[in-house]
């Protein structure tokens, strides 16, 4: 395994889509994330067991201002290890970021995400993401 871990817990840990698999198995009390909106955790599909905290919700794209409350309610007093995924990693590592600047620690983020990035015909799932390595995922 090589992901990238939080330095002193006080950095964001880069986790590829694999990566992030095997790290959720070492550590049974980590919290996978899913920081998409309402609508693409429901339709497009979400890793299985993910809690979802959105970080921007449609129409307006606005920040959840309750976002960084929810994800310390969702780790708890241990300071469980946090994970996060979007789409493409862009969203999760700005959140991230935000849940540092907040003063948590033990923040980790998919950098492929759960779609992956876009291939040469801008298509996403062809190249890397969750769903693309066969990692554990439902829809409504």
């Amino acid at each position: 395994m090589f992901y990238t871990q939080p330095m002193n817990n006080e950095t964001l840990g880069h986790l590829t889509s694999p990566e992030a698999w095997e790290f959720l198995q070492q550590h049974p009390d980590a919290k996978l994330i899913d920081i998409r909106s309402s609508m693409e955790f429901l339709f497009i599909g979400h890793p299985v067991g993910s809690i979802h905290i959105g970080w921007m919700e449609e129409p307006d794209w606005d920040i959840n201002p309750n976002f960084v409350e929810e994800i310390k309610a969702a780790q708890g007093d241990d300071d469980a290890p946090i994970v996060m995924i979007c789409r493409s990693g862009n969203r999760s590592e700005k959140a991230g970021h935000q849940l540092l600047d907040a003063g948590l620690r033990n923040i980790y983020h998919i950098s492929d995400g759960f779609e992956g990035d876009r291939d040469d015909n801008n298509h996403r799932g062809t190249l890397n993401g969750w769903r693309f390595h066969g990692l554990p995922w439902e829809q409504c």
